[in-house]
């Protein structure tokens, strides 16, 4: 291609960002930090294989590493007022009933143990523990299409408890020790107060097996689908409770007793027979629909007290989902939806999840959100804002700044493999930014819903 269609396609390509972040740099109060918030974010979005400051600065602002260096790592610019804008930019793009979000951890594998939080913990990308820092995230997603909305530390209790090492990183005081179920109902919170709009909350068996974390999703009002871990305990529907006899001595029973015992949903499925299994289709793929066997029993969740001999009793009701996989492998669900509900709402809903998985991808392998190599919580949270700044961006070109509902049919000229269809001409805007896959084809918002 020509030097001087090239340059045409970076003006067209910087006139976009500069307009797209101007509400942003509108809620930075310095000038010197509007000024290296579009020069960090160019280099996250240029080409070149390391992203952390020094390769950066070598590329998109020779000479001003040190610059670079202290708008990311030392400059005290609050991310609040930023974060609150991506909420605004994210629910414009995505937002509505439709919108699921997806609330999810990813790990950023880190030698040493000087970076902020980092420790020997389970890392998801590798499938095992290794010395990382864990980012509990939250996605807005809609029609297969995710923007990644909240990414916050989870500081392990040997961060937490140790006051020289949080100095040292510059934990700030008000930091204390959070489950990750936690954080994320306290940014869901955020994220609802800025005016984010969504349906349904998804979250894996991370989250889904704290019996508080589902209940603080349901004291929101929230419609949730979350996994589960195959030993979780439920009732049957019409379980009742009666209370025993009061013996002639002895103090009387502080919980009544269940009608039959709780079981596990890993025993409660492999007890179902073949014809209770069917084989819905959550969404159209490249070359077929989408299936896997599921069933789903209506049960009461065992959150309930807990008795004298470390049972639960029976909570409320739920659905129980399974998911048979062709590798022999199952997976559990509950959710909350209505009782009338189609078991295909219910596969789509929690096959949904997998939007989130996206993102993450493609902000590590394409964005570097992982290769920060500052040591302080302020610095790792500058370069996960802009990160996922710089993934809202991409994701407002491919979507050409509108929702799935204003975008109709236009959404059929972007092509799974992220190319526009043969005989087509490229927009010289996406193809001027870097070759992230492009977001599937956007389906109808009722395809996946059982008619």
């Amino acid at each position: 291609m020509g030097g001087a269609v090239m340059a045409t396609l970076e003006a067209d390509w910087q006139a976009e960002l500069e307009a797209w972040l101007a509400p942003f740099l509108a809620r930075l109060r310095r000038v010197e930090q509007r000024r290296w918030a579009p020069v960090y974010l160019q280099g996250l979005l240029g080409p070149g294989e390391r992203k952390s400051i020094e390769p950066m600065a070598a590329r998109v602002a020779p000479g001003n590493l040190q610059q670079l260096h202290h708008f990311v790592a030392t400059s005290p610019w609050q991310t609040a007022p930023l974060e609150q804008e991506l909420v605004h930019q994210a629910d414009r793009l995505l937002g509505g009933p439709q919108a699921v979000l997806v609330i999810d951890d990813t790990a950023l594998v880190k030698q040493g143990r000087h970076s902020v939080g980092v420790a020997r913990q389970y890392c998801g990308q590798l499938g095992k523990t290794a010395n990382c820092q864990v980012l509990v995230s939250l996605t807005l997603a809609r029609a297969e299409v995710p923007v990644c909305v909240a990414l916050r530390l989870f500081l392990p209790e040997s961060w937490a408890a140790d006051e020289t090492r949080r100095a040292r990183a510059g934990v700030p005081q008000a930091i204390a020790l959070r489950p990750k179920w936690q954080i994320a109902l306290d940014e869901m919170d955020r994220l609802m107060a800025a005016g984010a709009r969504f349906g349904c909350v998804l979250a894996d068996a991370e989250y889904g097996k704290a019996a508080e974390f589902r209940a603080g999703l349901s004291e929101r009002g929230r419609l949730w689908a979350v996994g589960v871990l195959p030993a979780q305990k439920v009732y049957p529907p019409d379980v009742t409770l009666t209370w025993p006899a009061r013996k002639p001595r002895g103090r009387p029973a502080k919980h009544p007793v269940p009608s039959v015992e709780s079981q596990s949903a890993q025993a409660l499925f492999a007890a179902l027979p073949d014809e209770m299994w069917r084989p819905p289709s959550w969404r159209r793929g490249s070359k077929a629909d989408l299936k896997a066997d599921f069933a789903a029993l209506r049960i009461r969740v065992a959150d309930g007290p807990e008795t004298s001999d470390a049972q639960h009793l029976p909570g409320g009701e739920a659905w129980l989902v399974c998911e048979r996989r062709s590798s022999g492998e199952r997976k559990y669900d509950l959710t909350n939806h209505a009782e009338d509900v189609a078991l295909e709402r219910l596969a789509a809903a929690i096959k949904a999840r997998w939007a989130c998985e996206q993102a993450h991808q493609q902000m590590e392998e394409e964005l570097g959100l992982d290769h920060f190599e500052g040591r302080s919580w302020l610095g790792l949270h500058h370069h996960v804002l802009m990160t996922m700044l710089a993934f809202a961006f991409l994701q407002h070109l491919r979507l050409g700044g509108k929702n799935p509902d204003q975008r109709g049919a236009a959404a059929s000229s972007i092509s799974a493999a992220g190319a526009p269809p043969s005989g087509c001409r490229a927009d010289p805007v996406r193809a001027a930014v870097p070759p992230l896959p492009s977001a599937r084809p956007l389906p109808p918002p009722t395809m996946n819903m059982a008619k």
